[in-house]
């Protein structure tokens, strides 16, 4: 049987120690609590749900500055949320991308587009290409789901999105 080295236990004990010391704030952890429930924020870095949006349709669209299938059906996009605007209809874009590229690309595509960052991966939301896009009713339970880019101004798709109550 070896010894037991003293040194190695003594720094073990402290670290645990330390650790448990170390309780966050009831504001960091109510914070921290927020966020790991929601699984969208803002760019200012609030959590957001889509609960937040109860009685609304929501066009929740996933995509990336590096997706050029994303960025080549953005126009058709800000189109629809034009022409839909005063049917009870929320466009909401998240994205993995990092906070940073995301303002860049806001400023620089002057799309009036209300961002989100998404707070897991998404495989954990079953998204394994982009773009794809969920559309959700006035009760919250997904109506629709587009996987691929798609000329979101058409008339075809404009009645699809009307359809959706």
């Amino acid at each position: 049987m070896k010894p037991v080295n003293y040194k190695y236990l003594f720094i073990f004990i402290c670290c645990v120690s330390l650790l448990r010391c170390a309780k966050p704030s009831p504001k960091e952890k109510e914070r921290t609590t927020e966020k790991s429930t929601s699984l969208y924020t803002d760019l200012d870095g609030n959590a957001v749900s889509l609960a937040d949006f109860k009685g609304k349709r929501i066009l929740l669209n996933f995509w990336a500055t590096w997706c050029t299938p994303c960025l080549k059906e953005m126009p058709s996009l800000a189109k629809a949320q034009e022409i839909l605007k005063d049917e009870n209809y929320v466009f909401l874009f998240p994205t993995t991308d990092k906070l940073q590229k995301v303002t860049q690309f806001q400023k620089n595509s002057k799309h009036p587009f209300r961002f989100l960052l998404v707070t897991t991966s998404l495989d954990k939301l079953q998204i394994y290409a982009l773009p794809a896009t969920f559309i959700y009713d006035t009760n919250g339970k997904m109506a629709k789901r587009i996987d691929g880019a798609t000329e979101w101004d058409s008339e075809e798709i404009l009645s699809q999105l009307r359809a959706i109550k």
